[in-house]
């Protein structure tokens, strides 16, 4: 059975602290005014995304991924049949999420017996003046956070950065963080759910309950050692006459791009791995073959390993996630493409491979 571009139909999640930009932005039918998570490609055992184009119409795809194996995610890919290495959400700011962590995949396997949750956002949309936390100010121990924890002054101790659209922030296992309103995001993580939440501002849910927190877990797994991590690290930008390319981050469980469309980008994913597009602005379209798809803004497509030359054509913006194949193949790929060493390890994510 012959494969091809794989669209998906969204997972609304609803959360104490989401809105309606989700619905707005991307021109949604969405019911519900407090949508905080839109799963758009996920295979987790909290939710898992069906096809909603071609002959595979309706099908999961963590049976697509049991049914196919390779022919979706590629013969560079270390992976369990039942198991898809990614998960892909928009986020919704609408009002403070919690302090909080995730923890790596040693710790995540014994306590929550599932991977930990390395992941990245991309700001497609940001208020004038919206802040996120992007890690503790440098040399908090675990003492003093642990009391500010207790003393309800956990901002004390949180480093605050002013967001832009277009902005990129690389969130490595351990290291603390929280969004204050305004914002819409892309997320590029593992598939993990494994969130432990350290503070969450002491409000309550729709019954008056305390939402729980994780406060011994997170203080387990945040690298206080690490401190804050820079405002914004290194991203490479290649500019060609048909595309711009930016490369954002890159770690051993993602590599993320932005592709700046003038006219066509060619993916040949040639068996090796599968490809991630999440289409941001513009008109754009997808030819495989004979086929052709036409991505609408907001629109998360999967293409899957077995598929030969793609050609991504329009006037678009768009995201691409892969798994890269390890640390000193990325390494040399980006030094082909004239990158010193110095820039490559300033680079998003580099450092955690």
């Amino acid at each position: 059975m012959k494969l091809y571009p794989l669209f998906f139909t969204p997972l609304y999640k609803e959360k104490i602290w989401g809105g309606q930009q989700i619905k707005e932005h991307f021109n949604r039918r969405i019911e519900s005014d407090h949508i905080g998570e839109s799963w758009e490609i996920a295979a987790h055992p909290h939710g898992t995304n069906t096809v909603n184009n071609g002959h595979l119409k309706g099908e999961k795809l963590t049976d697509l991924i049991k049914k196919f194996g390779e022919k979706i995610l590629g013969n560079k890919v270390a992976y369990q049949p039942d198991n898809f290495p990614l998960l892909i959400k928009f986020l919704d700011i609408d009002r403070k999420i919690s302090v909080q962590v995730h923890p790596d995949n040693a710790y995540a396997r014994r306590a929550d017996q599932e991977d930990g949750k390395t992941e990245m956002w991309y700001i497609i949309k940001a208020k004038a003046g919206a802040r996120l936390n992007y890690g503790l100010l440098p040399g908090t121990t675990r003492e003093e956070l642990a009391q500010a924890v207790a003393e309800n002054r956990v901002e004390d101790y949180l480093n605050y950065v002013e967001v832009k659209s277009g902005d990129t922030f690389y969130i490595p296992a351990g290291l603390v963080h929280t969004l204050d309103p305004g914002i819409l995001l892309a997320e590029i993580q593992q598939n993990s759910d494994a969130t432990y939440r350290l503070y969450d501002w002491n409000r309550t849910d729709q019954n008056g309950n305390p939402r729980p927190l994780h406060i011994e877990k997170a203080l387990d797994v945040i690298n206080f050692e690490k401190g804050i991590i820079p405002q914004k690290e290194q991203t490479l930008q290649l500019k060609e006459p048909n595309y711009t390319r930016s490369i954002l981050a890159a770690c051993p469980y993602f590599v993320t791009e932005k592709i700046q469309l003038k006219n066509e980008y060619i993916i040949n994913p040639a068996g090796e791995r599968f490809y991630i597009l999440i289409f941001l602005s513009g008109q754009g379209k997808i030819t495989d073959g004979d086929e052709t798809y036409y991505p609408q803004p907001g629109n998360t497509v999967l293409l899957p390993a077995e598929l030969d030359q793609l050609v991504i054509s329009g006037n678009t913006e768009f995201l691409i996630s892969y798994l890269p194949s390890g640390k000193e193949q990325f390494v040399s790929s980006l030094q082909g493409l004239g990158f010193t060493q110095e820039q490559i390890s300033d680079l998003n994510g580099v450092k955690d491979f």
